[in-house]
């Protein structure tokens, strides 16, 4: 009997040894959880910017965009950033320009100044010697806001020069070695001898325009010319 109460008594002993060693186990591990919380919070993805938690937003930056149309007929004034000539430049070659002011449309600026164009040679006819004048002509067919890659297409008439004529400075060219000749040839032989002398001079004047072209057409760079819309363009606009 009394080995019997020894023995319960030995396991009472360790029973409550064992629920002691356990007991802070368990109470160690709340102060772990509780350190996690933070760390969720601040967590941050591959590029170091914080992750929004649950029950958190995040404020996002949003930009208005506005549809603005730029009715036909509207003149757009530019300014060539490419030469051009009737005797230099070759049909489809590329032109740059650029607006030389901005296009307002209801108080509001849609188009900034040093907005790009880009358009090609249409016509570009050289002089010719005995008939002809010079022509050149470009139209313009994209446009791209400043500040912004987009680029719109855009419907504009062609810009068109022509070579003024030559008919006065061609009569002086003929008609002044006439009478220079029918002179001469009034000394050599009398009245028969200038109508001779005057053909023969009035001929070599007359050889002398024939080889000779008339003007030509040149726009340089920093030319100011104006286009006019043909169609409506609608341009997407910030802010």
């Amino acid at each position: 009997m009394r080995l019997i109460i020894i023995g319960v008594l030995a396991f009472g002993v360790a029973a409550g040894a064992c629920n002691r060693a356990e007991a802070p186990a368990v109470a160690s591990t709340a102060p772990a959880a509780a350190s996690t919380a933070p760390a969720a919070a601040a967590s941050v993805d591959a590029s170091g910017r914080p992750v929004a938690t649950a029950g958190r937003t995040e404020p996002v930056a949003t930009v208005a965009i506005r549809e603005v149309t730029i009715p036909a007929g509207t003149r757009l004034p530019i300014v060539l950033d490419t030469s051009v000539g009737s005797d230099t430049s070759k049909v489809e070659e590329a032109v740059q320009a650029h607006l030389s002011q901005p296009i307002v449309v209801h108080g509001q600026t849609v188009l900034a100044e040093g907005s790009r164009l880009s358009g090609v040679v249409t016509d570009a006819t050289q002089s010719g010697k005995v008939k002809g004048l010079a022509h050149v002509a470009v139209r313009f067919n994209t446009l791209t806001p400043r500040g912004d890659d987009e680029r719109y297409t855009i419907r504009t008439g062609p810009v068109a020069r022509t070579a003024s004529g030559t008919k006065k400075r061609d009569a002086m060219e003929i008609g002044i070695p006439a009478a220079g000749g029918a002179v001469v040839g009034g000394l050599l032989g009398g009245k028969k001898g200038a109508v001779i002398g005057g053909a023969a001079a009035g001929g070599a004047g007359t050889a002398v325009v024939l080889n000779q072209r008339g003007k030509e057409v040149r726009l340089g760079k920093g030319a100011a010319l104006t286009l006019r819309l043909t169609e409506p363009l609608t341009i997407r606009v910030k802010g």
